[in-house]
């Protein structure tokens, strides 16, 4: 199931390091989802973002910039651990915009 499969998870230099460094400062394991949630919830605020921001909208927010960047959605259907392509096509937004400019690049 969900909780029990096991991810990839590619990171930045940058992403490993801050990482690295919370959780050598914060050795408690075993976060609960809401308590992941207040985390990403005061480090929103702390950032000054005035939308509501969770932990699900990181992951869509992950995944369209993937595409943006031009990832295979096949990659990123391995990152996000879904078993099936049409899982994955729900996070990928595409507007008509990015779409022609993708076009006019490759063609």
């Amino acid at each position: 199931g969900k909780k029990t499969k096991r991810r990839i998870v590619p990171l930045t230099e940058r992403a490993f390091t801050v990482l690295s460094n919370y959780f050598s400062l914060n050795d408690t394991f075993g976060y609960t989802a809401r308590g992941i949630q207040k985390i990403v919830r005061r480090v929103s605020n702390r950032a000054g973002i005035t939308q509501k921001v969770s932990p699900h909208v990181l992951r869509h927010t992950f995944a369209a910039a993937c595409v943006k960047k031009g990832l295979s959605t096949r990659y990123l259907q391995m990152f996000l651990g879904h078993d099936h392509l049409s899982t994955t096509e729900i996070y990928l937004n595409v507007s008509p915009e990015d779409a022609c400019a993708d076009f006019k690049k490759r063609f």
